[in-house]
C-alpha cells in the first residue's frame, strides 16, 4: 500500500524488524516473525513499532508481549479485534534507526553495509554490496560487480572474515577486501540471488 510523498521518505529511512504474520485469537493480537537479534528488547511492552496501514504511516505501542515457539505475540494499542488484527496480516514493522541499540566495535547492522564500495587493498573497484547474506560465522557480502552496474551477469560472494574484508567503514562507505588469490573470480554468481537479509562478520541483521 502506497504512502503519501510526505510519509514515504519516513518510512524508506526505518529498519525492518519483524513482519505480522497473522491474527491470534479474537482479542486483535497478532504474531510477528521476527527480523531482528534482538527480539527480547525490541518486541517489549512499551515501545512502539510502525505499520503502513491505510496508505497512512501508523504507530502502533505494544501493550502486552509475550513468546510463544519464538515468536512474539503483541497486543497492539489501538487494535482490539480480530478484523483489525488481520488487516495487518504481511505488514512490515519498522522502527526508527535512532532507536537501535549500540553494537560493539567491529559490529555492524547489514542496512549499514548495504550500499558500501568494495574496493582492493590496491585501490581496485570490486562492485557495491547489494545485501548481506548467510549465517552466523559464514556471513558473505554479495556484491554488485563494479564492471557490471545493471547485474545482468550476476554478483560476487565475499566472506564476511575479517582476514579479507581487512577495513569496514560504513560512515565512508567504503569496505577494503585482501582476498587470496582467485576468490573473486571464484565465487562470481551467474544469476543475481533471491535471498533474503542476513548478517555481516560479527552483526546483527537488524535492531
Amino acid at each position: 500500500m502506497r504512502l503519501n510523498e510526505a510519509e514515504l521518505p519516513l518510512w524508506e529511512a526505518m529498519i525492518v524488524v519483524g513482519r505480522v504474520a497473522r491474527a491470534h485469537g479474537n482479542r486483535g493480537q497478532v504474531i510477528a516473525n521476527v527480523e531482528t537479534d534482538f527480539p527480547d528488547l525490541r518486541f517489549r511492552p512499551g515501545n512502539a513499532l510502525h505499520v503502513v496501514d491505510g496508505g497512512r504511516l501508523r504507530r502502533l505501542e505494544i501493550a502486552a508481549a509475550r513468546f510463544h515457539a519464538g515468536r512474539p505475540v503483541l497486543t497492539l494499542a489501538g487494535i482490539g479485534t480480530m478484523d483489525e488484527a488481520e488487516a495487518l496480516a504481511g505488514r512490515e514493522l519498522r522502527v526508527p534507526e535512532s532507536e537501535l541499540p549500540g553494537l560493539p566495535p567491529g559490529s555492524f547492522y547489514h542496512h549499514a553495509l548495504a550500499g558500501c564500495t568494495v574496493r582492493t587493498v590496491e585501490g581496485a573497484d570490486v562492485g557495491t554490496v547489494t545485501e548481506v547474506a548467510g549465517s552466523a560465522g559464514a556471513h558473505r557480502l554479495l556484491v554488485r560487480r563494479a564492471d557490471d552496474p545493471d547485474g545482468a551477469t550476476g554478483e560476487i560472494d565475499v566472506p564476511l572474515a575479517e582476514s579479507i574484508c581487512v577495513e569496514v567503514d560504513p560512515e565512508r562507505r567504503v569496505i577494503v577486501v585482501d582476498p587470496p588469490a582467485g576468490l573473486l573470480e571464484l565465487n562470481r554468481r551467474q544469476q543475481p540471488p533471491g535471498g533474503k537479509d542476513a548478517a555481516s562478520r560479527r552483526t546483527p541483521r537488524t535492531g
